[in-house]
């Protein structure tokens, strides 16, 4: 494979295997694809059905059973009781900004002298670093605790004892090969650690932290719950899986948002134009999401921070407007790197097993967003990263079929620092090591890759015709449906097939004609509206009475008290005649 060869992906559409009768006679009480729906996500009994719909976990969720908690809470508590100052040191994402923001308000309110502390991306980079350290310490600072980060730095461990600085870490991310020797370290992922859920995010275990917190020493008026907004937030901006315990915090979660009791949330929902009331998991991954995000990746995530813990509305409306305008410019920016990439790598003759860029005009915080689209594009890992002087630092996004972070593993003794999950990964490396690293990272894709039909897949629920399902049944289904989220990983989206619908009409909408608007029909009278973002490119093959199958989700369109119904359209194929 030459990078000639590198070319849009299409995608393949399966089927999810019909419900047995035995289980479906399980749960006759629900209209029968409702029963299909179930079974897909691994719900066989009418006891899992109620649990699901309830968002209720099966995982033991006590916080205590997390390894070190123990001597966490109480070096948190014996701080408290000596007005001991804490910092908070979190990452610069969704993730690290609320769990930083929970953690702070948490120990706050509980007594604590608190400050938050995020690094600056462009100047420190990601993780504990040394010097925050030492600045921390010469500030009177005697605890550091970190949430989203810190496991993979045992060196800066070593350096923070030797302040000397008591550090806990609290991260979800994999550990490495060396643990960091430190007060205590919250990570279920690390070996001897027997809390059943393995997936939360970062903000998710520092709300564990808050709980047990709360338990052993509670507050007047406090409950843990109220910072549940928080967790929502990262949760789903840290593409968490949605399963499990994650499931039950961000449902839970979403209804704190919904009570619209964060003034920053509440302003920032203003300028996205966004009703905070009725906000999903989908509004936090596509609207709030990346406006919170978009200052850490231009500036400094201290804005971000600043505008979940502000009281002052004015205050929240002037951050709200300028994360606003942060993400109009990341989105540009985005645009252009990815441009750029690609460009790049169509004209190097290297195999295209990990699609490759680097350049010192890239910009830091938006080489892992161009990334995950230049995966979306051509179904393999990609890298793309900023070159500077001495150092490239690149994030890395990839396939289910190829572990990111283990591969980056393989090549440590070439890199500064690394660290990750499966899906997406960061790195530094000294420029003189990098050809070698993506050398080597190339073998190791090859040889994970090689043989496989990579085509990425889109699992459908159930293939339907469209007339005879929306029409007199949708009132009964849709109520499901919205019992059915949180979406995300781990719970996929209710997703449908309908074949051969004639398209009526077509419109290129948003920025550059960037997405499309179709009407389509199945010839029964009826016209549905779809909408398909990031595929106005269509427009020109999609004639009036061209003949296509959709693969879409499902949305209802509320305006002015009158709901529609509108197909989210994942992907298209025009009908081939006589196939």
């Amino acid at each position: 494979m030459d990078s000639e060869n590198l070319i849009p992906v299409a995608k393949r559409w399966l089927v999810d295997p019909k419900i047995p009768v035995s289980i479906s006679e399980g749960l006759t009480e629900y209209p029968p694809l409702i029963r299909q729906l179930f079974f897909n996500r691994g719900i066989t009994t009418a006891d899992q059905a109620i649990d699901f719909l309830l968002a209720r976990s099966a995982a033991q969720t006590d916080p205590d059973l997390l390894k070190d908690m123990s001597i966490t809470i109480e070096r948190l508590h014996a701080a408290v009781l000596k007005n001991e100052p804490i910092a908070v040191y979190g990452d610069y994402d969704v993730d690290g900004v609320t769990a930083t923001a929970l953690l702070v308000e948490v120990l706050r309110v509980a007594g604590a002298q608190v400050k938050e502390y995020i690094p600056n991306r462009f100047d420190e980079g990601y993780g504990l670093n040394n010097d925050a350290l030492a600045l921390l310490a010469a500030q009177g600072i005697g605890l550091v605790i970190t949430v989203d980060c810190g496991v993979r730095s045992p060196r800066e461990a070593d350096f923070a004892r030797s302040l000397p600085l008591d550090l806990i870490i609290c991260d979800h991310h994999q550990p490495g090969p060396e643990l960091p020797s430190v007060w205590a370290l919250i990570n279920p992922k690390q070996p001897g650690d027997v809390y059943p859920d393995k997936n939360l995010a970062g903000v998710g275990l520092a709300y564990k932290i808050a709980q047990s917190y709360l338990k052993h020493y509670p507050v007047d008026g406090v409950k843990v719950e109220d910072w549940l907004d928080l967790v929502a937030l990262g949760t789903v901006a840290d593409l968490a899986p949605l399963s499990g315990e994650n499931r039950e915090l961000v449902a839970a979660g979403l209804a704190r948002i919904h009570a619209q009791k964060r003034q920053g949330l509440y302003s920032l929902a203003q300028v996205a134009n966004l009703r905070l009331d009725k906000t999903t998991a989908g509004d936090i991954g596509y609207m709030l999401g990346p406006r919170l995000n978009a200052a850490g990746r231009l500036e400094s995530a201290l804005a971000s921070f600043e505008l979940l813990t502000a009281t002052d509305p004015n205050r929240a409306s002037e951050l709200a407007q300028k994360l606003d305008t942060q993400n109009v410019q990341r989105q540009q920016i985005t645009r252009d790197i990815q441009k750029q990439a690609i460009d790049q790598v169509l004209k190097k003759s290297t195999g295209a097993w990990i699609i490759f860029a680097a350049d010192p005009c890239f910009n830091e915080g938006v080489v892992g967003l161009a990334a995950s689209r230049l995966v979306e594009a051509y179904y393999r890992p990609a890298i793309v990263g900023h070159s500077g002087e001495e150092f490239t630092r690149a994030s890395c996004r990839s396939i289910p079929e190829f572990h990111i972070t283990e591969a980056l593993d393989q090549c440590a003794h070439l890199l500064v620092r690394h660290g990750g999950h499966k899906a997406a990964a960061g790195f530094t490396v000294r420029n003189t090591n990098l050809p070698e690293l993506i050398e080597r990272l190339t073998e190791i894709a090859q040889s994970t890759l090689s043989g496989l039909d990579l085509h990425p897949i889109l699992h459908a629920d159930a293939e339907l015709v469209l007339s005879q399902v929306w029409g007199k049944n949708l009132p009964d289904l849709m109520p499901y449906f919205d019992r059915f989220q949180p979406f995300g990983i781990g719970n996929p989206e209710i997703s449908f097939i309908s074949r051969n619908l004639k398209v009526k009409r077509t419109t290129q909408v948003g920025k550059e004609g960037s997405h499309l608007k179709l009407k389509v029909t199945d010839d029964h009278g009826v016209i549905y509206d779809a909408i398909a973002f990031r595929q106005g490119y269509l427009k020109d093959q999609l004639a009036e009475g061209e003949r296509i199958d959709l693969f879409y989700t499902l949305e209802l369109n509320e305006y002015k008290g009158q709901q529609s119904l509108q197909l989210n359209v994942k992907d298209i194929n025009p009908v081939r005649i006589g196939s």
